[in-house]
């Protein structure tokens, strides 16, 4: 049986865990970003800027197509550039067109703001530019002629991601009022959902177009940081609203009807691991 070949266009922390572990399932892993000496035995660096059409000449095939790209800037230029055209790009760059894309995104994209429930049919209408443009990236995977998924990650955490910790080490947390619920999941899970999903469309079996990873356990936001001034034995004195998006909660029913398991279903267990650490 051929090996399968994977190409992961923007890849960063969540592209590289995710072709070491394919990688030492005997697949074929290309990892594509502007740099490549830190990139892991394991995955062959191809070293191109996802903004230069130019610089993707020569792209190997592939049976499977990650598009894990992260803009390192608010700015929405930078943003077209990273979610838009670099995704445009990489798919006329390709020799032919892969079995499956997978193209990550954000549940940044929902506008429901008073704590509603959403899922993969609620209605998406961004209220802020960048959430359009990470809309109409989704949309550029789905219609673009090859089979396609959308896993719109909800607020990631783990391994290098300390803000929150940050501060609350400093005594800053969230006020109970107004109240804001926040989703999270975990580096290794958001690697794992990814993984998963390769797994079951290997397999034969017919993915969803769009599925929203996001742990168990949507929370108020001042609830996980009085949880984490707690382990830290720290007193929160200063109360300060949080600079996020609406207030919702996030529904998982169909990533895990897909057989997925969380190795983090809520925010204790990933932090705990974290604290561990």
């Amino acid at each position: 049986m051929r090996e399968q070949r994977v190409l992961i266009a923007g890849c960063g922390d969540i592209g590289t865990r995710l072709g070491l572990r394919l990688s030492a399932t005997g697949a074929q892993v290309f990892g594509l970003r502007r740099t490549i000496n830190q990139l892991p035995d394991g995955i062959h660096g191809i070293a191109a800027d996802l903004t230069d059409p130019a610089a993707l000449r020569g792209l190997p095939a592939c049976d499977y197509l990650f598009y894990t790209a992260a803009a390192n800037s608010t700015d929405l230029e930078v943003y077209r550039a990273t979610y838009i055209k670099g995704l445009r790009h990489v798919l006329a760059a390709l020799p032919e067109p892969p079995r499956h894309l997978f193209l990550t995104s954000s549940t940044g994209v929902y506008h429901q703001h008073e704590h509603d429930w959403v899922d993969e049919q609620s209605p998406v209408r961004p209220d802020s530019e960048r959430g359009r443009i990470l809309q109409a990236s989704e949309q550029l995977a789905l219609t673009s002629g090859i089979p396609a998924t959308v896993v719109r990650f909800s607020g990631i955490y783990g391994p290098g991601r300390t803000h929150l910790q940050r501060q609350v080490k400093a005594g800053i947390a969230a006020p109970a009022t107004p109240l804001h619920y926040s989703n999270r999941i975990h580096r290794d899970d958001c690697v794992g959902v990814l993984q998963h999903l390769l797994q079951k469309a290997e397999d034969g079996t017919a993915l969803k177009p769009l599925y929203l990873a996001s742990d168990d356990c949507p929370t108020p936001i001042h609830e996980v940081m009085e949880w984490l001034a707690e382990r830290f034995g720290v007193s929160i004195d200063t109360r300060q609203p949080v600079r996020r998006s609406g207030s919702k909660r996030c529904n998982n029913r169909r990533l895990k009807a897909s057989g997925y398991r969380f190795v983090y279903p809520d925010y204790r267990s990933g932090y705990a691991s974290l604290l561990r650490e």
